[in-house]
């Protein structure tokens, strides 16, 4: 009887699967680690954070199975040694929208000199840490305008949805990841960049180099990447990759 504790807790920890994410993929990773378990039985934990707190952790060894990240820190993350090489594969994609607070009036963003204007105009505006903050950084800096802009830039926190400050009052214009601003309560999604200023991003998911389970992580990623799991991909705003 006195080994039966230890007997469950070797099942449960093989018929367990974790996972870090970055945010924008935190609710399809969840519908889908839902979907899973109800295939297999197998319970997968995937905790999502900030991409850059992500990478940190990574680096610093945190156990987990699988990592889902933009593909360019994938692909570092793999030749530092924390990914099991030839595992990475892509996942989805996601293009950067724009919102505002619901019932503000709506800017005229249909191309790319009106959303230089719209940004210009905006007493405050906000957005992120990940790839799509990076990218607005360098328009700004491609338009001239980064000094002007950033004494009215706000810059969401690690871990919290631009949709979130923009509907607050924080920020009149946002701009993150269509998948993080969408199902955000208080805001209106005016669309996605004009094609001619759009980055797409590709976020990639690979077996850790620190998982105990390498063959279960695989299949994992197999389902994750496979055509039952296109759906829930679509309906938060991505495509899959």
């Amino acid at each position: 009887m006195e080994d039966m504790p230890r007997r469950t807790l070797g099942w449960w920890m093989t018929n367990r699967l974790t996972g870090i994410s970055s945010m924008a993929t935190r609710q399809i990773l969840a519908d889908l680690a839902e979907s899973y378990e109800q295939r297999t039985g197998i319970e997968v934990a995937i905790r999502p954070m900030g991409g850059v707190e992500a990478a940190r952790l990574v680096r610093a060894g945190e156990p987990a199975d699988i990592i889902v990240l933009a593909s360019n820190v994938m692909e570092k993350l793999e030749a530092e040694g924390h990914i099991v090489p030839g595992t990475r594969v892509g996942f989805a994609r996601s293009g950067i929208a724009m919102a505002i607070r619901l019932g503000a009036p709506r800017p005229n963003v249909r191309d790319e000199e009106s959303v230089r204007q719209a940004i210009l105009d905006a007493r405050r505006i906000c957005y992120s840490t990940g790839p799509s903050g990076d990218h607005l950084l360098q328009l700004w800096e491609r338009w001239g305008i980064a000094e002007t802009v950033s004494q009215r830039a706000l810059q969401a926190p690690p871990g919290v949805p631009v949709g979130t400050l923009v509907a607050e009052g924080e920020a009149d214009l946002g701009f993150q990841q269509l998948s993080e601003l969408m199902h955000v309560p208080g805001i209106e999604i005016l669309g996605p960049l004009p094609p001619e200023i759009q980055s797409v991003t590709v976020f990639t998911a690979g077996v850790s180099g620190m998982s105990l389970q390498p063959e279960k992580a695989q299949e994992l990623l197999e389902y994750l990447t496979s055509p039952q799991a296109e759906a829930p991909k679509r309906q938060y705003g991505m495509e899959p990759a």
